[in-house]
């Protein structure tokens, strides 16, 4: 069967592909091979800068035609690297064969022995893999949560006036405002997102064990832990961890998708919160024409967007938590475990866009019932009993909170007429009863 949308096995290959293409730059088979070349190629030419005695003589002119090598990768290159991956069965191994070729092409195979010098394949691995993710939150993941928040921020702005009756327990509760529940989710994305933004992405970068041994058995005169770091940081934009196995910690990853599992999970109480609100009618959609929301209901507009977003969360956590779990987690110096995990890091990644694109497609589609909000403001006046009791207990009257409960908890309809009689029957003055009468469940809404 001909590999396509429609034949895909996974939804993020096959439904969802249009939404979430960008992030093949970043996680797809093409990509870690890219990122292994740019790595092997920067390490060369790290390598010349030292200079070891035998590169002194490579032509730094070079250099750019070494680097046209990485950012010129096309799907040809990968496709020949596939190919010889098919002979050794070891896919780095693959990009240092494809390499040296390249440098018999270039007239550069008196060097070409110095790629992959004392390196492991996870020293190539675990630099790839930081710094495709680190790419794929700086171009596609915050810019997208960002997004959200602005939309947010929007709409939080055009409702700032709007009382809303709130609910606790799923009980109405003392009123608020909509643009100021609104704000809740901006400053906790807000939050989250800033605290996601400082974790540094941490590379693994020492030779097979960790120790440099091969480097230092054959130039025991350079100090090749503070050459790591240079390069890591220098050139890749990485932090390097000093004391490693063969493979990285993975920790500051579990980091990262901890981080970005908390902000998923704000969203998808978001996407609850919204869902609730559009089922008691404080909310419709607008309609696009053509759309069906029911095969046998013709009446019905549904949610989709949030509930859309609500599953791709619920699979992007579930991912995010293995890896979690999973990859700071190797037997001794080193097993295999992490290898085909760690392919599958672009997935929850995916799930995560598509979650956040969904819920941006479901504000996108608000229209404010402001008269479904009012009324269901009226027709709970019991609400106002909060801040009559409050008032009573600031002019010392007995048992405010005790009157209000009996009055508020009995099988009568609480309207304002019975609030008002309430504070009619009250013996205080004159000036507090009207104080009190002024306020109603559209205007008790604090300060916000």
């Amino acid at each position: 069967m001909i590999l396509n949308a429609l034949t895909a096995i996974s939804p993020v290959d096959g439904r969802y592909r249009n939404k979430v293409e960008n992030l093949g730059a970043y996680f797809s088979e093409y990509a870690l091979i890219r990122y292994r070349v740019v790595v092997e190629v920067e390490y060369f030419i790290a390598l010349c800068e030292l200079p070891l005695p035998q590169l002194r003589d490579f032509p730094a002119e070079n250099f750019s035609r070494l680097r046209e090598i990485s950012s010129g990768f096309s799907l040809e290159d990968a496709d020949r690297i596939k190919a010889i991956e098919q002979i050794t069965n070891h896919d780095v191994k693959a990009v240092e064969y494809f390499l040296k070729e390249k440098f018999d092409e270039l007239g550069l195979a008196a060097w070409k022995e110095f790629i992959h010098f004392g390196l492991t394949s996870q020293d190539v691995n675990n630099t790839s893999l930081p710094l495709s993710i680190h790419d794929a939150l700086k171009q596609e993941y915050f810019p997208a949560v960002e997004s959200l928040v602005q939309k947010l921020n929007e709409l939080a702005e055009e409702w700032k006036e709007v009382p809303l009756l709130a609910r606790t327990h799923g009980q109405p509760a003392s009123p608020t405002k909509l643009g100021k529940e609104i704000l809740v989710f901006v400053e906790r994305l807000t939050v989250q997102l800033a605290q996601l933004k400082t974790i540094p992405a941490f590379a693994k970068f020492g030779g097979a064990t960790g120790n440099f041994n091969a480097h230092q058995v054959a130039y025991p005169e350079i100090d090749w832990a503070a050459f790591a770091n240079r390069f890591v940081t220098e050139k890749l934009g990485l932090q390097r961890s000093q004391f490693t196995t063969q493979i990285a910690h993975y920790d500051n990853y579990g980091a990262i998708f901890d981080a970005m599992k908390r902000i998923n999970t704000i969203l998808l109480d978001l996407d609850r919160d919204m869902w609730t609100y559009i089922s008691m009618n404080y909310f419709r959609q607008k309609i696009k024409k053509g759309e069906v929301g029911s095969s046998t209901m013709p009446h019905k507009v549904n949610p989709i967007d949030f509930e859309n977003s609500e599953g791709n969360i619920g699979i992007a956590n579930a991912a995010f938590e293995h890896l979690t779990q999973k990859l700071p987690v190797s037997r001794l110096q080193r097993d295999l475990t992490d290898s085909t995990v760690t392919r599958n890091i672009g997935v929850p990644f995916a799930h995560t866009l598509i979650a956040i694109h969904a819920s941006m497609r479901g504000l996108n589609k608000l229209l404010l019932n402001r008269t479904a909000i009012d009324n269901d403001l009226e027709n709970n006046w019991a609400v106002v009993a909060e801040a009559i009791q409050t008032i009573l207990r600031r002019e010392a009257y007995p048992n405010p909170y005790e009157a209000l409960k009996e009055l508020t908890r009995s099988n009568q309809p609480i309207d304002r007429q019975l609030i008002h009689n309430f504070i009619d029957s009250l013996n205080i003055p004159e000036e507090i009863k009207q104080e009190m009468k002024q306020i109603t469940p559209h205007n008790y809404t604090g300060i916000f």
